[in-house]
């Protein structure tokens, strides 16, 4: 989807609220309690919206959990539409959002990476004689 316009903005974060509620208030489904929206992005004609989620537990349990959602979804768009008052409600996708997983892989990497420096300069021995004093 293209750069999002501050229309497609607002209706995508609305989108995000209600969907938040509707998630909790209509599904029931304990499993999907713990579902976190980070993001929806709406296409500019308003017929589409994207919504990335993460979720804890195993891949394929994510990957089952977001299919629920995906099965849901026409009822959650039906419920979305008495809620909101525009005049075309997106279809719905929701896709499983990486980047905090990667985030958080790539965080670990750059934790053991200074590690391994600060213990690296720690094995060094100590400089002697001044290098750095320009000497005479």
């Amino acid at each position: 989807m293209t750069r999002p316009s501050p229309r497609t903005r607002r209706v995508g974060e609305q989108i995000r609220r209600e969907l938040a509620d509707l998630i909790r208030a209509e599904l029931r489904d304990p499993r999907l309690t713990l579902v976190s929206m980070t993001s929806v992005e709406v296409s500019r004609d308003l017929a589409h919206a994207r919504i990335y989620v993460t979720l804890m537990g195993e891949r394929a349990e994510r990957a089952e959990r977001v299919a629920e959602l995906n099965r849901a979804a026409p009822l959650l768009r039906r419920e979305l539409g008495r809620r909101m008052h525009i005049r075309t409600v997106p279809k719905l996708e929701f896709r499983y959002d990486e980047v905090v997983e990667r985030a958080a892989r790539l965080s670990a990497l750059i934790d053991a990476a200074v590690a391994a420096d600060a213990d690296h300069h720690r094995d060094e021995p100590a400089a002697e004689g001044g290098d750095l004093e320009g000497g005479a």
